[in-house]
């Protein structure tokens, strides 16, 4: 009788053993579930904002376009990045923390960041020549979009750094010990972070000052 008691004290321990584990198991899953849906809604932000930007941009070249004289090769730069922009773009799930593989995978996260910066990049030379044109000045239109621009450019810097820095606690929550072993039996990854150019994390200014027209230089005088 006694050896039978021992052997059910025995099971019973390890029956308790086997539910404590199981709610640990649980319990750190669960969290991790609730960081990884904390990254995913955060990314759609820094979607949203980003698609803004894309659809503002046609109006923005169309508007440009109605100026006389007008840099070709600068609408055109702007209009070849927002095209690389659209065959990068990651799919959108639609509400916000709908599950996205983009941020689980570095090289493409990087690949859409950089299309992103090149845009940036062209948009900001379009707005310094558009300076030279203050005709412009006077586009209601233009007026709209550089309110319109100065805010979204201002929003994608937020949201961005939010995004990296809900991913920074998903990644730290998936690496730790022994959490780390949940999150490789569950299928946990690493979420990729931006890494912008430096002074990236800086909103653009989007400069539409046409008082200070930058003067045409003399020509320069020939030696005789």
């Amino acid at each position: 009788m006694g050896r039978v008691g021992l052997l059910l004290g025995c099971l019973g321990a390890l029956v308790l053993i086997l539910l404590i584990g199981g709610g640990w198991f649980i319990g750190v899953r669960n969290h991790m579930v609730e960081l990884d849906q904390q990254v995913q809604a955060q990314w759609a932000q820094v979607e949203n904002d980003y698609q803004r930007r894309f659809d503002l941009i046609p109006n923005l070249v169309r508007t440009v376009q109605g100026a006389a004289n007008f840099e070709k090769s600068t609408l055109e730069a702007v209009i070849s990045a927002r095209s690389r922009v659209g065959q990068v773009q990651a799919p959108s799930g639609g509400a916000p923390g709908t599950a996205s593989s983009l941020p689980n995978d570095a090289n493409a996260m990087a690949q859409f960041a950089g299309a992103q910066e090149n845009l940036t990049g062209a948009l900001s030379r379009l707005l310094v020549v558009v300076e030279r044109y203050p005709d412009l000045k006077s586009n209601q239109n233009f007026l709209e979009l550089q309110s319109q621009l100065e805010g979204t450019e201002n929003r994608i810097a937020v949201e961005r750094k939010r995004y990296n820095d809900v991913a920074q606690t998903y990644n730290t929550a998936i690496k730790m010990f022994p959490a780390n072993l949940v999150a490789n039996m569950s299928g946990f990854k690493e979420k990729a972070y931006f890494k912008g150019a430096a002074g990236s994390e800086k909103a653009p200014e989007v400069n539409f000052n046409f008082g200070n027209t930058p003067s045409t230089p003399a020509p320069a005088t020939g030696t005789r």
